[in-house]
C-alpha cells in the first residue's frame, strides 16, 4: 500500500492544491474525532440512565446514578494546538444538583487568582479568597452593584408562632408569609415539633417551556442528539427522538445566556442576581459544565458581574480557551476570561445602550464583535486591554439596532439589523463589503451559518425564514405561522433539520423547504396558576399572558390551549375533574369544561386579583381567596356546572394568598 504524499514537498501537485488537500484531510480527521466524541458522550449518557433505572428497580431507595465517566481518563485540553493532559485536581467534580457555593465577603470582590490563597472545592475547581487585584474597579462606571448589601450576611429569620392570633409566620426568600390555622389546632400546636422526613424524594422529571421572549442565541444541538436550551434556572438537554430530558440544575436563579464550546461537550451558562431562601444576595456569575456528566467544572465572575450576565461566547481558533461575556450593568461591561484558570484577562465599558450579542471571530482569537442598540464594535484584545473600532456604515443608513451577528466561511462578519438589511463586513476590516437591502420586512432577529455555507436569516415582524447561498442569493423562503410568534434564534439540527426558538417561547423543528412543528412550548408571561387532576395524569396552567392550558403529563404535550380575556392568576380542579375554575387579576373568574374546553360560567367578585381557587373535597363548595381581604363561598351543583354564592368572609389582617378546605 503506497502512502499518500499529496501534502509532502515531494508531491507533484501545485502548492495551492496541496494546501487544499491538507485542509480536506484535516477536516476529515476533525469529523472523525467529533463522531468519536459524540459516540462516547451518548454511551456515557445511556450508561448513567441504565444504572439509575437498575437502582430504582432494585428498590434501594433514592439513589443517584454515579457518573461513570469518572472512571475514564481525564479530559484533555487543547492549548495552542498541542493536546495536553489535564492536571489532576485532587478531587472529581460533584454533580450539579448537590453543589453548594460558599462565598466569603472577601471573595465577593475577587476575580483574579494571582497571589491569592487557593483551596480545592468539592467540585474539583479552584476557589480563591483574599486577593483584591481582580476586583471590579471600572473607571467611569455608573452601575451600582448590590453585592455589598448588609442583608447578604444576615442570619435567616426563624419561624414565629402566635398563639394569641393563631398563626405561624415563616420567611421565604426573606419575605414574611403569615399562615392562619384552624382554631381547634391552635392550643395543641408546637412549633418545635419535628416529623420524620418522607422516605421518598422528589426528582425533576420534565421541564415545560423555553425562554425566547427576552433571550437570544440560546438553542443548540449537541453530539448526543440532545437539544440544549434553558428556562428559569434550569438548563434542559432534550432528546426529541427518545423523548427524554436531562437537566443541569447548578444555577440558583434565572439563566440568561448560553454558549457551547468548540468541543461541543462543554457548556457555559450565565445567570442573573437573585435572593436566596434565607434572604441573602445571590451574585450573577457564569458556570462552565460538562454536558455528559452534568458536573460543574468552573464558576467565574462571582462578585464581578452586575445584575446579570446577558451574553457569553467561547473563542474558536485557540481550542476555546477564552470566554467573553457582557453583563447588564449600566456600562454593559465586556470582559474576557481564561475560564480554565478562572482568571479575567481584560474588561472594558462596552456601551451605555443594550448589547444583544458578543462573539469571537472564528479565525482570530483576539477579535471580538459586539452589537446592540446604535452600535457595532470590533474589539481587539491586546495584552490586558480591549481596543475598540466602530463599524462604519458610510453610505449605508445606520440602523437603530444591530440585532444579530454571525461569520462566513472566509471570515467575513455578517450582521442583521432592525431595518431588515443583512450587511457583510470584510474580514479584518470595519467596513461594509456587500449588503442585502430589505432582506426582511422589519428586523432580522437571528442569523445562522450552516455547515454547507448556507446562511439562514430569521425575521421578527415578517416571521420569515430565508436561506441564502455563498453569493447571498435567495434560495428558500418559509413563513412561520403567526401562532408561534416571531423568530428569535436559529440552530442547525441533524441533516437538513433546522431548529427555531421564537419570542412566544416555542421551540420548532423542521426543514427550510417544509413545515415546522413545536417540540416544546410554554407561557410567555408570569405563570401563577397551577392545578393537578385528581385521577388522570393531567395538569392545568394559566398565566398573565392570558393563556390557559391543559397538559398531558405522559406525552408532555398540551391537550388543549385557550386564550381568555383577562390575565390569569389561579386555578383549581373540581374533584371530579370535569371542570376547572380560573381566577384572574381583575376579580373575574371562569369555569371551563375540561373535555370540551367550553366556557361553563363566568362571575365577578370584587375588582382585585383572585389568588386561590379551592373546591371542597366533596365538590359541593368553591372558596375563592381575593386580594380585597375576602373569601367568597359558592355552592356547586351539577358536577361543577352550576354556581351560586352563599357567603362572604372578611379577613382584616391581610389579603388572601392561599387557602385549603378540610374534609370535615
Amino acid at each position: 500500500m503506497t502512502a499518500d504524499d499529496s501534502a509532502s514537498a515531494a508531491s507533484s501537485m501545485e502548492v495551492t492544491d496541496r494546501i487544499a488537500s491538507l485542509e480536506q484531510r484535516v477536516q476529515m480527521q476533525e469529523d472523525d474525532i467529533q463522531l468519536l466524541k459524540s459516540a462516547l458522550a451518548d454511551v456515557v449518557r445511556r450508561l448513567n440512565i441504565t444504572e439509575e433505572q437498575q437502582a430504582m428497580q432494585n428498590k434501594k431507595g433514592p439513589t443517584k446514578a454515579r457518573p461513570l465517566v469518572q472512571t475514564l481518563p481525564l479530559k484533555t485540553t487543547v492549548n495552542n494546538g498541542t493536546v495536553l493532559p489535564k492536571k489532576p485536581s485532587g478531587s472529581l467534580p460533584s454533580p450539579s444538583g448537590t453543589r453548594k457555593e460558599i462565598v466569603s465577603p472577601a471573595a465577593k470582590s475577587t476575580v483574579k487568582r494571582t497571589n491569592s490563597t487557593e483551596r480545592m472545592s468539592p467540585g474539583g475547581r479552584r476557589e480563591s479568597y483574599g486577593d483584591s487585584k481582580g476586583s471590579r474597579n471600572r473607571a467611569g462606571s455608573t452601575s451600582s452593584s448590590s453585592s455589598g448589601k448588609k442583608n447578604s450576611e444576615s442570619k435567616p429569620k426563624e419561624p414565629m408562632f402566635s398563639a394569641e392570633e393563631g398563626y405561624v409566620k415563616m420567611f421565604l426568600r426573606g419575605r414574611p408569609v403569615t399562615m392562619y390555622m384552624p382554631k381547634d389546632q391552635v392550643e395543641s400546636y408546637n412549633l418545635e415539633a419535628k416529623a420524620e422526613l418522607p422516605t421518598k424524594r422528589l426528582k425533576l422529571e420534565w421541564v415545560y417551556g423555553y425562554r425566547g421572549r427576552d433571550c437570544r442565541s440560546n438553542l443548540y444541538l449537541l453530539p448526543t442528539g440532545e437539544t440544549v436550551y434553558f428556562i428559569a434556572s434550569v438548563v434542559v438537554l432534550y432528546n426529541v427522538e427518545e423523548q427524554l430530558q436531562r437537566h443541569y440544575t447548578g444555577h440558583n436563579d434565572d439563566v440568561k445566556c448560553l454558549a457551547v464550546h468548540p468541543d461541543r461537550i462543554t457548556i457555559a451558562t450565565g445567570q442573573v442576581a437573585g435572593t436566596s431562601k434565607d434572604g441573602k444576595q445571590l451574585l450573577p456569575h457564569v458556570r462552565i459544565w460538562d454536558s455528559v456528566t452534568l458536573n460543574t467544572l468552573h464558576v467565574i465572575g462571582m462578585g464581578f458581574f452586575d445584575r446579570a450576565v446577558t451574553c457569553i461566547a467561547f473563542s474558536k481558533s485557540n481550542g476555546g480557551s477564552n470566554l467573553c461575556s457582557v453583563d447588564d450593568s449600566n456600562d454593559h461591561v465586556l470582559s474576557v476570561w481564561d475560564w480554565q484558570r478562572e482568571e479575567k484577562l481584560a474588561d472594558v465599558k462596552c456601551s451605555n445602550e443594550a448589547v444583544f450579542a458578543a462573539d469571537f471571530h472564528p479565525t482570530d482569537t483576539n477579535i471580538i464583535v459586539t452589537c446592540g442598540k446604535s452600535h457595532l464594535y470590533f474589539w481587539t484584545l491586546e495584552g490586558n486591554s480591549l481596543i475598540k473600532k466602530q463599524g462604519l456604515f458610510e453610505k449605508q443608513e445606520k440602523p437603530k439596532f444591530v440585532l444579530c451577528v454571525t461569520f462566513s466561511e472566509n471570515g467575513d462578519t455578517i450582521t442583521g439589523d432592525s431595518s431588515g438589511n443583512i450587511l457583510v463586513w470584510g474580514k479584518g476590516t470595519n467596513r461594509i463589503s456587500s449588503a442585502i437591502q430589505g432582506a426582511h420586512e422589519g428586523g432580522i432577529f437571528a442569523l445562522c451559518m450552516l455547515r454547507d455555507g448556507t446562511l439562514v436569516s430569521g425575521g421578527g415582524k415578517d416571521r420569515k425564514l430565508i436561506s441564502w447561498n455563498g453569493n447571498y442569493q435567495k434560495l428558500h423562503k418559509t413563513e412561520i405561522p403567526e401562532q408561534f410568534g416571531p423568530i428569535r434564534t436559529i440552530a442547525e439540527g441533524k441533516g437538513d433539520i433546522v431548529l427555531i426558538g421564537t419570542t412566544r417561547n416555542f421551540v420548532l423543528q423542521g426543514s427550510l423547504s417544509g413545515d415546522f412543528s413545536p417540540i416544546t412550548q410554554g407561557h410567555t408571561d408570569e405563570l401563577w396558576g397551577l392545578a393537578a387532576h385528581s385521577s388522570k395524569p393531567q395538569f392545568f396552567t394559566c398565566g398573565q399572558d392570558k393563556h390557559i392550558t391543559l397538559w398531558d403529563a405522559i406525552t408532555h404535550r398540551p391537550i388543549w390551549n385557550k386564550i381568555i380575556e383577562d390575565p390569569a392568576q389561579s386555578a383549581g380542579f373540581h374533584p371530579s375533574g370535569s371542570a376547572i375554575a380560573v381566577g384572574t387579576l381583575t376579580g373575574r373568574w371562569f369555569v371551563f369544561d375540561t373535555e370540551t374546553k367550553d366556557l361553563v360560567t363566568v362571575h365577578t367578585d370584587g375588582n382585585e386579583q383572585l389568588s386561590t381557587m379551592r373546591y371542597s373535597p366533596d365538590g359541593n363548595f368553591l372558596a375563592i381567596g381575593s386580594h380585597d381581604n375576602c373569601i367568597y363561598i359558592y355552592s356547586v351543583n351539577d358536577n361543577g356546572k352550576k354556581y351560586s354564592r352563599i357567603g362572604k368572609c372578611s379577613v382584616s389582617h391581610s389579603f388572601i394568598a392561599y387557602l385549603a378546605i378540610d374534609k370535615s
